[in-house]
């Protein structure tokens, strides 16, 4: 607000009523160069760095001068000279006019409103403006206090290297213009940059400036939007040696590699000068546009950090005739006297401690920003910008028909024209400089934005190469605005041999998620491993995915492959096994029927019902094959032959060891005194054996005309792997097939019970019985065991219990017939068959 009262006050002295004089009030003559002209531009620059105030003991008004000459100052000094000379030889710019300007020069931000003050009034007798636009200044600041003061007389302003965001706010600061792109792009261009090579996680440095303030704070929202984050943000005070311990401390304990140092040109003298006593190493270095072309920074002391520095510079030029002109300047006034010393260390005033200037010294033989004519980055800027006030002034001047081409207005002569018109005719220019810049100016009076990236070389013996390794152009598409040089060649700071790594957290590999942590900037997250079941097949995935039911994910968790599956298999030693089995079963029972064959003629044979026998032999081998339907992969007929094989074939089994029971029972209660017993002859036999198999054979065919078994996948016993099984379609048709046989086998148990006590001789009740015990324990045990089995299990288990249950009946009713066949021949008689029978009732 101080500015706002000063330039009041100013204001109010300088305003003039008829019958009034206007005078200047307080310090004047920052008047240092001047060229008359039809027409006059007037710049303001800062020709020293540093205001001393004069106090004169508060005896007389306090005076203030200037010391430390500007050398890039004074170079845009004696552009603004060069082309308006350039300009007033163009007869086809400005035709019949003479283009004139005047330059002044203040140190400080006060001297500097009062140097333009000076540049808007005429003189002491009449205050009106004289000057059709101003140009300058190099600092933000600087320009955002001229504007202040300019606006309400609109008289247009246009700056060569103010860069403030801030300033393209036209209702803040509607009368400038500039001809360097805004802070706002090169902060974008910066994010850009560090997306490109993945700097994530980035520390800042910036001066006590408004264009250092605003320039950051604006980098870290553009920065954000990207994922960048900040580790650290931290303002360097020239004169604060507790900031400057701060930083050395920061910077030596930070985790991020890559530092951001945002300031003018003299705060980053004054910051490498500090830093030059800390040995500041391990960094890579990134540089606002102010400095990172400033070749005179390097020195020993900096070469840690300057080495392999990057940054956006403005683009160069080269403009004929500007180089020759800079280095012709010969000491004609004093304050060119003054840069004459400080160049070649001499003096015009004699002196017993410095040498005598002759004034002939060559300029060629100095290095400083001012003989620095190799680039010409913030200097085209200047030639721009009086070319830009120029091309207003002509297309002002234009008349067509009585009116302004551009605007439609009336016509002007050189001597009508005013500050608010040319205002007016700079929102309209485009053109193009000799050297083939286009020149024109948006609704915020930004120009076209471009930046060269670029970087430090310093070599062995310290000689300073800046290189060109990219650019950044926002007249080209999204995505294509930053481009790297193919064959750039490109140096890394700290020593690095390939690009600096700079991140809080390396990326979530895939197999993991990310993770935000609310206590942590958004860079330092956290990378989880995928829960079971799940994947993650992209880099910072921030979810996991499930696989698909008949998927799982494999080991590193980063792809879904098709889960194993799983079922009893010929190969596998289970499955081998099983087969042998069944297969000695197969041949004891096929070997048992020879033996029966070969002696059926034999007491013991026709004894025990030869038929039925036979029979169950058969079905017992039946039984062992139809064990080998529940081995091998699961297919929609294995699935129905298997179940209903098992069911009719045991139903087969315990109908012919039921017939025999009964045989057995109707035999010896015949025999006994006073019964009458029908005879239960073969016929008989053979019917009871056709119905009971016939109710199982019915069962079936209900059971697989309705909802038979299938093959189906199990996903429920594993997680990471399918259990190919058969579904038993209707649990009731399955549990009914089983306990048909259940009922037969405990009804074949009870009869042979009462059939126990029959004599030895006719002991085959007894086998019978303890067969069922075995037959019945073995199923009553399978049930629980069917049902907690998993996968597989589940048909080894039925699979054990149809072999366990048919070699229990194959060893306890045919073993003893053929021990005695074999190896007791003589028991093999009818008169040790037909013995007593004792007096017994049933």
């Amino acid at each position: 607000m101080g500015w706002f009262t000063f330039i009041f006050v100013v204001l109010l002295a300088t305003s003039k009523a008829d019958d009034q004089t206007c005078k200047l009030i307080g310090q004047t003559g920052f008047l240092e160069f001047s060229k008359e002209g039809d027409l006059l531009i007037g710049g303001i620059f800062s020709l020293a760095r540093t205001r001393i105030l004069d106090t004169h003991d508060y005896e007389a008004v306090p005076h203030s001068y200037c010391v430390k000459w500007n050398d890039r100052e004074l170079k845009f000094v004696r552009t603004v000279m060069f082309t308006v000379e350039e300009i007033n030889r163009n007869s086809q710019l400005l035709p019949g006019v003479s283009l004139g300007y005047r330059i002044y020069s203040g140190c400080g931000s006060e001297n500097l409103i009062r140097a333009a003050i000076e540049a808007i009034s005429q003189d002491e007798s009449d205050c009106r403006g004289r000057i059709q636009a101003l140009l300058g200044h190099s600092s933000s600041g600087v320009s955002e206090d001229i504007n202040l003061l300019l606006s309400p007389l609109s008289i247009p302003q246009v700056s060569h290297l103010s860069t403030c965001a801030c300033l393209s706010d036209k209702t803040l600061y509607p009368t400038f213009f500039r001809t360097v792109p805004s802070d706002r792009f090169q902060v974008l261009g910066l994010v850009q940059l560090m997306k490109y090579f993945d700097w994530r996680w980035v520390g800042i440095i910036y001066s006590a400036s408004l264009y250092a303030e605003e320039g950051t704070t604006e980098f870290m929202v553009e920065a954000k939007k990207e994922n960048i984050c900040v580790e650290y943000r931290l303002v360097y005070k020239k004169t604060s040696s507790e900031t400057h311990e701060a930083i050395v401390k920061m910077l030596r304990e930070s985790s991020s590699k890559v530092v951001l140092l945002f300031m003018s040109l003299s705060y980053t003298k004054s910051f490498l000068s500090k830093m030059a006593a800390y040995n500041i190493s391990g960094k890579h270095w990134v540089g606002s546009e102010a400095w990172i072309t400033q070749q005179d920074l390097a020195s020993v002391e900096s070469r840690n950090i300057l080495q392999g520095a990057m940054g956006f510079a403005l683009p160069g030029a080269s403009i004929p005739g500007l180089d020759d002109f800079l280095l012709d300047l010969k000491p004609q006034s004093d304050i060119i006297k003054a840069f004459w010393e400080k160049f070649f260390d001499c003096s015009f005033s004699p002196s017993n401690t410095s040498t005598l200037c002759t004034g002939g010294e060559d300029l060629k033989t100095v290095s400083s920003d001012y003989t620095d004519v190799s680039h010409f980055r913030a200097t085209s800027n200047v030639y721009k910008a009086v070319y830009s006030v120029a091309y207003a002034l002509d297309a002002l001047l234009q008349c067509e028909n009585g009116a302004n081409p551009t605007t439609g207005s009336s016509c002007v002569n050189k001597s009508e024209v005013q500050p608010k018109m040319v205002l007016e005719h700079l929102k309209y220019v485009n053109f193009t400089t000799q050297y083939g810049a286009k020149v024109f100016f948006d609704n915020n009076g930004d120009s076209m934005v471009q930046y060269d990236l670029v970087n430090w070389h310093i070599s062995d013996n310290d000689t300073v190469e800046i290189v060109n390794i990219g650019r950044y152009d926002t007249s080209f598409p999204e995505g294509r605005k930053f481009k790297l040089k193919e064959d750039a060649k490109i140096v890394w700071g700290g020593n690095s041999p390939e690009v600096p790594r700079s991140v809080c957290r390396e990326p979530c590999p895939p197999g993991t998620r990310k993770a935000m942590n609310k206590n942590k900037p958004i860079c330092c997250f956290d990378c989880f491993e995928c829960p079971e079941g799940t994947i993650s097949n992209q880099t910072d995935s921030p979810d996991c995915l499930t696989c698909p039911a008949e998927f799982w994910p494999n080991a590193e968790k980063d792809r879904c492959l098709p889960k194993p599956t799983e079922y009893l298999s010929y190969e596998e030693i289970m499955g081998a096994l099983l087969t042998g089995l069944s297969c000695v079963g197969v041949f004891l029972a096929f070997l048992t029927f020879l033996i029966f064959l070969k002696h059926k003629d034999t007491p013991i044979i026709k004894a025990n019902n030869s038929e039925l026998s036979f029979l169950l032999l058969i079905s017992l081998k039946l039984c062992f094959l139809c064990s080998l339907t529940f081995i091998g992969r699961p297919t929609e007929w294995s699935c129905m032959l298997r179940h209903t094989a098992f069911g009719i074939t045991f139903v087969l089994c315990i109908s012919c060891v039921l017939g025999k029971t009964v045989v057995v029972l109707m035999v010896f209660r015949a025999t006994l005194p006073g019964k009458n017993v029908k005879m239960f002859g073969p016929l008989q036999q053979r019917l009871v054996v056709l119905a009971l198999t016939l109710v199982q054979v019915l069962f079936c065919i209900i059971w697989l005309c309705t909802n038979p078994p299938f093959p189906a996948m199990n996903l429920k016993y594993y997680k990471e792997k399918i259990i190919l099984e058969c579904a038993l379609g209707s649990a009731i048709g399955f549990w009914g097939v089983l306990g048909y046989i259940g009922f037969l086998a405990l009804l074949c148990f009870l009869l042979a019970f009462l059939a126990r006590k029959l004599p030895d001789s006719f002991n085959e009740a007894k086998l019978i019985t303890f067969s069922m015990l075995i037959f019945c324990a073995v199923w009553i045990v399978f049930i629980p065991a069917y049902v907690s089995s998993p996968g597989k299990f589940t048909v080894a288990v039925e699979i054990f219990a149809i072999l366990a249950s048919s070699f229990g009946l194959l060893a306890c009713i045919f073993v003893p017939k053929c021990y005695i066949i074999i190896f007791r021949p003589e028991k093999n008689s009818k008169k040790h068959l037909m013995g007593r029978i004792p007096p017994k009732t049933l």
